[in-house]
């Protein structure tokens, strides 16, 4: 009867085991990062509240920030290129370019009340925190420059996180 009670069991421990290990628990299962770049550079734009997440391929990047004047600048207050230390003269890079917005006048810039360019549709959002809008501009690759692919690649990855 022992032996019988004790072959159950073991049918019975082998059984939730079982159930127990086909069951993925949370603590387990966390996605992965496939969105982020591996990077190791990160830009930090405290003026204006965003950090940008760059791969290592960028070491030695430069910034440029144009600021607007006039009453353009209650709409879009700056202009920020992050370039790829490889680019020069005879072979430029692709850029990255950031347009600012100031966060109350982004839904007119969104829904084309104000137009901000030429193009058939508006900036794309990438980011924002409770001042600013941070958006892509509309065709910004167009010109397919050299590295183009990659910023595409690093714009997909989600790169630029506000903070306030």
């Amino acid at each position: 009867m022992v032996a019988i009670m004790r072959g159950h069991l073991m049918r019975i421990t082998r059984s939730v085991l079982a159930i127990i290990l086909a069951i993925p628990l949370q603590s387990q299962v966390r996605p992965a990062s496939a969105s982020k770049p591996q990077s190791s550079i990160v830009y930090i734009n405290r003026e204006y509240g965003f950090r940008f997440a760059l791969p290592r391929s960028w070491k030695g990047y430069s910034v440029t920030v144009k600021r607007t004047e006039g009453d353009f600048a209650k709409v879009m207050p700056a202009y920020i290129t992050i370039r790829n230390a490889h680019w020069t003269q005879q072979e430029p890079y692709e850029d990255i370019p950031i347009m600012v917005f100031a966060a109350g006048q982004w839904p007119k810039v969104a829904d084309e009340t104000i137009s901000v360019s030429a193009a058939p549709f508006p900036p794309q959002e990438l980011g924002r925190n409770k001042r600013y809008v941070f958006a892509l501009p509309a065709r910004y690759n167009y010109d397919f420059s050299t590295g183009y692919e990659e910023v595409d690649k690093i714009m997909g990855s989600k790169p630029l996180q506000g903070f306030e």
